[in-house]
């Protein structure tokens, strides 16, 4: 972190709240309308991230940058400008590449690297008016649920710090809750948005795979990767979601009720295996939307639904690995070639990929049993899925994001749930089908557990209707208590 630039004071609180606790149109709106400077504003938040700089929720923030891109906001301000991010800093995910900003994939061996060009989804962000803030933490290569990174540390979490953050998008999730940013943007191939959103206690959006734009964004799958958004609120995400996709006349009921609404739950599929606590959880946030108005029904997806959910999905995330890294290299001239970044992974990462991203490693699929996965397979997982909206005439359905809260750190490889021991992979168990059927979720907190952390509760909806969707979730989340800031 850049340090040479001390903050300089908030001339205001925008009424009673601390700019610190301002969300993303909140902010925007208090910077046009002169309550806040963008100067003093980001000032403020480059304060909280160095005074929250044991989260290593960030591996690089330019702080001069970050003013320098204030005041023009603030020049652009009094000129008369109203573009709905101006002055609004926004973290970003390292896998994302930044013109001018380091842009490291987590990995050390691009410590150094700095790209010419921005992802497009950043470039959408610079302009509508928004800031950069610094670029994201995340586990190298986006392959990881919990948050930990050899070179730049383990992302801890901001309700507990002797917890993950979970992953791969965890420093996104771990700045957003410690209201160091206002929102960061993430990525998530089989969760890694809504899983840190939900283990730590914010909002987190996946799109419908193929909304966003992916130019500019380190791989995994072409098939199941999308770009999406961190941060407080379901309003705030959607605010960026119409700002990327500039998609016009967005839907919004600019009702605050769910009557009429209904949901769907699956608990054979779903609350296979949960936490007590966290199976409480939900079962009383169900009863929340039920007594706010929301019919809530339970449903069956068949016995095999988790098996085809994931045997399909993991076997295309890794499947398509090398393929989609060593185009994404090419594309955007990294100094890298593929045999660089595997031969730079961490011993036991580097150990899967030998094992299921390589050809010749002892789990890379065949190509007849990958063409099956994409024929059979996924139109299998997406014609259960859509029953669910199209047949069953459901507006969303509803599970655990995941099955606990956020493991300890030092257990973070294996720890136990309902007396079971278990791997880190099992934190995507229930995100893994949107994922695979490329619909949208959202990930929305409900409440603390007993040891302070926070529960998640996901809310999908129908592929392509991420509107409605966001709308929803909107509604939803006035359901149940706002979640105190981490202490």
């Amino acid at each position: 972190m850049n340090d040479e630039n001390a903050a300089v004071g908030v001339v205001s609180t925008a009424g009673t709240r601390e700019p610190a606790e301002l969300g993303v149109a909140a902010a925007a709106a208090a910077i046009r309308d002169g309550d806040i400077t963008a100067e003093s504003y980001s000032a403020e938040l480059l304060r909280r991230a160095r005074e929250h700089a044991d989260l290593n929720s960030f591996i690089t923030i330019d702080e001069s940058a970050v003013l320098a891109a204030a005041r023009e906001a603030d020049k652009a301000r009094a000129a008369g400008s109203t573009a709905p991010l101006l002055g609004v800093p926004i973290g970003v995910k390292d896998s994302y590449v930044t013109r001018g900003l380091r842009t490291t994939l987590g990995m050390e061996i691009l410590e150094s690297h700095e790209p010419v060009d921005d992802a497009d989804v950043v470039a959408a962000i610079k302009g509508a008016g928004g800031v950069v803030f610094g670029k994201n933490n995340l586990v190298e290569m986006s392959f990881g649920l919990t948050g930990d990174n050899r070179r730049y540390g383990q992302v801890k979490n901001p309700y507990g710090r002797g917890h993950v953050s979970g992953g791969s998008s965890s420093g996104s999730a771990a700045s957003v809750a410690a209201r160091i940013v206002p929102a960061a943007l993430g990525g998530d191939t089989v969760g890694s948005i809504r899983v840190p959103a939900s283990l730590c206690g914010v909002v987190g959006f996946k799109p419908t795979t193929g909304r966003w734009p992916g130019g500019g964004i380190a791989p995994i799958s072409h098939t199941l990767d999308t770009a999406g958004v961190l941060a407080r609120t379901v309003e705030d995400c959607a605010l960026i979601d119409q700002i990327v996709t500039k998609e016009a006349g967005a839907v919004s009921s600019r009702r605050s009720d769910l009557k009429g609404a209904k949901f769907a739950y699956a608990p054979r599929q779903y609350l296979e295996l949960v936490d007590p606590e966290t199976e409480a959880h939900f079962k009383d946030a169900l009863q929340r939307l039920r007594d706010a108005g929301a019919d809530v029904v339970e449903i069956d997806l068949g016995e095999d639904f988790s098996l085809i959910a994931d045997r399909l999905t993991w076997n295309i995330f890794f499947r398509e690995t090398r393929e989609a890294v060593s185009a994404f290299l090419r594309q955007n001239n990294f100094p890298v070639s593929f045999d660089h970044i595997y031969y730079g992974l961490k011993s036991e990462l580097r150990e899967v990929w030998g094992d299921l991203v390589l050809p010749g490693g002892r789990g890379f699929i065949s190509p007849e049993t990958y063409d099956a996965t994409l024929s059979v397979d996924r139109p299998e997982l997406q014609r259960r899925l859509g029953e669910v909206f199209v047949h069953g005439g459901f507006d969303a359905l509803l599970f655990p994001t995941t099955p606990c809260t956020a493991p300890l750190i030092e257990h973070r490889s294996r720890f136990t749930i309902a007396g079971e021991e278990v791997s880190d992979l099992l934190l995507a168990k229930n995100t893994v089908p949107a994922s695979g059927a490329g619909l949208p979720g959202v990930s929305i907190p409900i409440g603390l557990a007993a040891n302070g952390l926070p529960v998640g509760i996901e809310i999908d909806g129908a592929h392509g209707r991420d509107r409605e969707l966001l709308d929803l979730a909107r509604r939803a989340q006035a359901v149940f208590d706002t979640l105190p800031a981490p202490a």
